[in-house]
């Protein structure tokens, strides 16, 4: 991908150049290396930078080249803003940035060209279609990447959920068998032990009897032995004996994570009043938490919270995003988090888990003191995966409507915009005919006034002029001809030392000038 790079920025660098050779000013050339070139070294790593530098590579377009198009700002926009959307993760500082570079146009334009509105319209028709629509492109085949992704995720935690079900299935029946085992066989071998004994004292049995008695009460207690390992073999694999006492405080555990390297910052209020199963909920919390902490970020700081407000405890958990970046590979059963789920919400509490906004991860858990208990069977809701699978849709759903909207919703503005201006233009700026065959040469501007229009012409015409005497100032005014029309012919009126000194009519269509 590095060589895909690469290579596009030679190619445009080469375009540049080309461009630009006949131009006797050098800041094209140089500008359009030096965009070129921030653009795309940070297309990967800082792709709003790459996405802003393209963006202002449109101001290029607006600098009259004598008839010269400049292609190479299009083929950096097209490229860049393709591969931004396809990197970058939200969508708000992509769009605030093609914002700010079209207003940024407004006053460039003003300064370098007289059509000021025309060419910032043509600004922001290129940023539109050269840029933003390349860019909602890679942000779609993105999502729509992500959605794939996601649906093969889902698929394969069902597949686990079923896995997981049956092997407890199969627990749950060892279990059934080692009770039947222990409640049966138990009861017998401890009834067969018991009457040896009795026989092993008894009066009435000589003493070989009595031997055999005793051998038998010892084969029966060496079988019961014998029937306590068959039921610990039975249990489940990781059904093992606690190592820690359940009543150990946060304190201590939070203590005991950081002995062994974790970097552990902890704030943690005394619970007082709260009930025990809320005290014992917000240790599993902060348990999970840190567990979580430990396999997916290793090495990244973590911060533990417990806040008493009188009526419920706030715990949680958040670490930073690891220092070595995601870890690939790293498997997730997801149930630690989803038995943490159903032990808050029996309590009447709330958990949130997920990345927080700095990159990292947060547990949060609301734990109520006096909620009512809560039913086993209300707590059915969508899985985590069923979550992220309808938000990876409702983000692509948006892309491919804002793809569409967006653009037909800036071209209704930009036409808007274009029929405002030319109204005022061409309505505000007439002057009538009969005004115009009255005025005389020599009458004073001052006389004139009443007559003339509000304003001039926003934009000088393109037409034949006349010369004019040194010292004289000129203002433009349309014709009552043809405002609807496609004439354009112009009022000319010049002025030296407020006096009027010519009157011309500037025909569009001839190139001719009437006095």
């Amino acid at each position: 991908m590095l060589l895909f790079d690469v290579v596009v920025w030679a190619l445009i660098c080469l375009l540049v150049i080309y461009e630009t050779r006949r131009n006797p000013n050098q800041w094209e050339l140089v500008g359009g290396l030096l965009v070129t070139t921030v653009a795309l070294a940070s297309s990967r790593r800082l792709p709003l930078l790459s996405v802003v530098a393209a963006a202002a590579s449109s101001l290029a377009v607006l600098p009259n080249y004598l008839g010269r198009f400049p292609v190479w700002p299009l083929l950096l926009m097209l490229v860049t803003g393709y591969l931004a959307g396809r990197r970058m993760e939200h969508a708000k500082a992509a769009v605030l940035s093609f914002a700010g570079v079209a207003l940024a146009g407004l006053p460039f334009a003003y300064f370098i060209g007289e059509d000021v509105v025309g060419s910032w319209l043509s600004l922001v028709a290129t940023l539109l279609f050269a840029i933003f629509v390349p860019w909602h492109l890679g942000r779609y085949l993105r999502l729509r990447e992500n959605l794939a992704r996601t649906g093969w995720e889902r698929a394969e935690r069902l597949e686990h959920e079923q896995r997981v079900a049956a092997e407890q299935a199969r627990l749950r029946e060892r279990a059934r068998i080692a009770t039947d085992m222990h409640d049966s066989l138990g009861h017998e071998l401890s009834l067969i032990a018991l009457r040896a004994g009795a026989l092993e004292v008894s009066a009435h049995l000589d003493e070989r009897d009595r031997t055999a008695a005793g051998e038998l009460r010892e084969s029966a207690a060496a079988a019961t032995d014998r029937l306590h390992e068959i039921i610990g073999v039975l249990r489940a694999d990781d059904e093992g004996a606690p190592v820690r006492p359940a009543d150990e405080a946060i304190s201590e555990l939070v203590e005991r994570v950081a002995a062994s390297g974790m970097a552990v910052a902890h704030r943690i209020e005394p619970f007082g009043c709260a009930p025990p199963m809320v005290e014992l909920a917000a240790r599993r919390v902060v348990q999970e938490g840190l567990t979580n902490a430990a396999k997916h970020a290793p090495g990244a700081a973590v911060r533990v919270g417990v806040r008493q407000s009188g009526r419920e405890t706030e715990v949680s958990v958040v670490n930073d995003p690891p220092p070595a970046g995601p870890l690939p590979g790293v498997p997730s059963g997801g149930w630690g988090l989803t038995g943490l789920r159903e032990r808050v919400r029996l309590l009447g509490g709330s958990l949130r888990a997920g990345p927080d906004t700095g990159g990292g991860f947060e547990v949060v858990a609301v734990l109520p003191h006096d909620a009512p208990a809560q039913d086993p069977a209300d707590g059915v809701t969508d899985s985590e995966s069923a979550r992220q699978l309808a938000g990876q849709r409702r983000q692509l759903r948006l892309t491919l409507i804002n793809a569409v909207v967006l653009p037909l919703g800036v071209l209704i503005a930009m036409f808007a915009i274009s029929a405002a201006y030319y109204l005022i233009n061409m309505f505000g700026s007439v002057l009538a005919a009969g005004d115009y065959e009255r005025m005389r040469i020599g009458q004073s501007r001052a006389e004139l006034a009443p007559v003339l229009p509000a304003q001039q012409r926003l934009d000088r015409p393109d037409l034949a002029e006349p010369p004019t005497r040194e010292g004289a100032v000129c203002e433009y005014y349309g014709t009552d001809a043809g405002v609807l029309g496609t004439s354009g012919d112009v009022y000319r009126l010049c002025f030296e030392r407020g006096e009027l000194v010519s009157k011309d009519v500037l025909l569009n269509l001839t190139g001719e000038v009437n006095k």
